[in-house]
């Protein structure tokens, strides 16, 4: 037979009331007598029955988290910032795949309202697919945080960053190493963050005096066969070509760097390169790439703060929440002017420095 509350109460010298407490998380224990009920839980080996405790309790602590690519390196480090968050909490996390399909999204999320879940966390497939009509009926069933794709003209509880911010500052970094022929590859421009990157874009070219070419903004995708055809368009032409080139997300800038080596076109020799995100593979890339680094973990941390205060607050009317946490670049070499470049492959590595909010590595 499995040990009961009354065995733990026994065990951890408590009553059965405090073991309750402290299982539940419904009330606030001393710090000792918790500990004594956990060190009891360990030794007996016990396991609460979640169903019963729901149906008594009408709460499940648990949470989900609708992701739209769980192989994109990104999402996992969001994953485990808000599973540490939840876990700090006391509740569990559901992890969804959506594939990056709406469809398959929106059975996700039934699957999580059957499930009984408090909260959910949400990166949407396609910002054209939240529709205000699509949204009430998805916060209508619980409160949801949206995290980096976040639906255009919808008021929603959001966690970030300030892409439009974090792209205009790698696009200086480019300009402070003097390049004017800046090219950006995109990727699918129906999501919010994709097109505020783009203006990042802009931004840092208008403030550094430097005339916008519409024939530099390619629009491209998370298809690799697409953002090949672009990159060798635009970098293999005769005239024209530019000297530097920002990929707006990792999955195309790894796209990009692999279709360009393909050609025998190298960085920084051929032309300077910087990706948002960081790149999986950057430790086999050899001249390092330049990224903007975003705060995965503390991004996915954030967000589940963000979704308890909501779910424990009766007023349904209050404020809605946006958070922007801060992107930092990372400096390596891809980025470097060849000089620079052979220089620094005479000397020997150095741990990263940070200044400000750019780091050399």
């Amino acid at each position: 037979m499995p040990p009961t509350q009354k065995e733990l109460a026994k065990l951890a010298g408590v009553s059965a009331g405090t073991v309750s407490n402290v299982i539940s998380g419904s009330t606030k224990v001393s710090e000792r007598a918790r500990q004594k009920v956990l060190d009891a839980i360990r030794v007996l080996n016990y396991q609460p029955n979640l169903i019963a405790r729901s149906l008594k309790t009408n709460r499940t602590r648990t949470l989900g988290i609708v992701i739209p690519d769980i192989t994109i390196p990104f999402f996992p480090k969001i994953i485990r910032g808000a599973e540490c968050a939840a876990r700090e909490r006391g509740y569990f996390l559901i992890v969804l795949d959506s594939e990056g399909s709406a469809d398959r999204e929106s059975e996700m999320i039934a699957l999580l309202r059957a499930q009984r879940v408090e909260g959910m966390l949400l990166v949407t497939a396609s910002g054209e697919e939240l529709t205000p009509e699509r949204w009430h009926s998805i916060s209508s069933a619980f409160p949801v945080v949206c995290l980096d794709r976040l639906p255009v003209n919808l008021d929603v509880d959001s966690v970030c960053v300030d892409d439009c911010g974090a792209a205009e500052m790698a696009i200086s970094h480019l300009m402070s190493r003097g390049h004017r022929e800046i090219a950006v590859i995109t990727g699918p421009l129906s999501l919010r963050n994709e097109q505020e990157r783009v203006r990042g874009y802009r931004q840092a070219l208008q403030k550094g005096g430097i005339p916008i070419q519409r024939s530099l903004i390619w629009n491209g995708s998370f298809e690799q066969e697409e953002v090949a055809r672009l990159c060798q368009s635009g970098m293999l032409r005769a005239t024209g070509r530019p000297t530097a080139l920002f990929a707006t997300n990792g999955v195309t800038g790894l796209a990009a760097l692999r279709s360009l080596y393909s050609v025998g076109l190298s960085t920084p020799k051929d032309f300077a390169f910087v990706t948002f995100d960081e790149i999986t593979a950057e430790d086999f890339f050899r001249p390092g790439i330049t990224s903007v680094v975003q705060p995965t973990f503390d991004m996915g941390y954030r967000a589940v703060e963000v979704l308890l205060e909501r779910i424990e607050k009766t007023d349904t009317t209050e404020r809605r929440k946006r958070v922007h946490l801060p992107a930092t670049v990372t400096v390596r070499e891809s980025s470097s002017t060849p000089l620079e470049l052979a220089a620094s492959q005479q000397t020997s590595m150095r741990k990263p420095v940070r200044r400000g909010a750019v780091v050399a590595r």
